[in-house]
């Protein structure tokens, strides 16, 4: 695939001194209106949120996979951080991070990164890290279970509910942006 080809995938609005906020979903687009972006991010947050965890918790066991404990991993975190044991405090964490950080992760770091690459595959890429992160270092690392979980079904489930959560995430933030999708 040529660098035409890939960009006219999903091309990215072009920016510079005449077209500073073209792209809605640059850093710079995103501090020109600050209420917007927050909404928008919170909304796309919301969608992402939504998919991982109806994958996660009632699709993949009605496939008869495995079911994904996002809740208990954030208690689990707490615990062994802070020595704080608390499940409100565990969904406050598990939301916070699929509304607000895992979102603002994709804006100001891994979509920058990787400015060449269609967003598709970046995101898909994005989703990777997240389960990097989630399974390989705070399920394994920082709380000292197997490491990724002992690549059993609950890894490949997570693996597959971070990449579906990326994808949707990327996509929300660009339809609620008006940037396209």
């Amino acid at each position: 695939m040529t660098a035409a080809n890939r960009s006219s995938i999903h091309p990215r609005p072009p920016q510079g001194a005449a077209g500073a906020f073209a792209d809605p979903l640059s850093p710079a687009g995103l501090a020109a209106s600050p209420g917007q972006a927050a909404l928008i991010v919170l909304g796309a947050g919301a969608a992402a949120t939504v998919a991982f965890d109806l994958y996660g918790q009632a699709i993949s066991p009605l496939l008869g996979a495995a079911a994904l404990a996002p809740v208990p991993l954030a208690r689990q975190t707490l615990q062994t951080t802070f020595g704080w044991d608390s499940g409100a405090g565990a969904h406050l964490l598990h939301y916070i991070a699929g509304l607000v950080a895992y979102p603002l992760g994709w804006l100001l770091i891994a979509r920058p990164l990787a400015p060449g690459l269609p967003e598709l595959a970046a995101a898909a890429l994005w989703g990777v890290g997240l389960w990097v992160f989630a399974i390989g270092i705070m399920a394994s690392l920082v709380n000292g279970n197997a490491f990724f979980l002992g690549f059993t079904g609950i890894t490949w489930v997570a693996l597959a509910g971070h990449v579906l959560f990326a994808l949707v995430c990327a996509w929300a933030l660009r339809r609620m942006s008006g940037a396209g999708g």
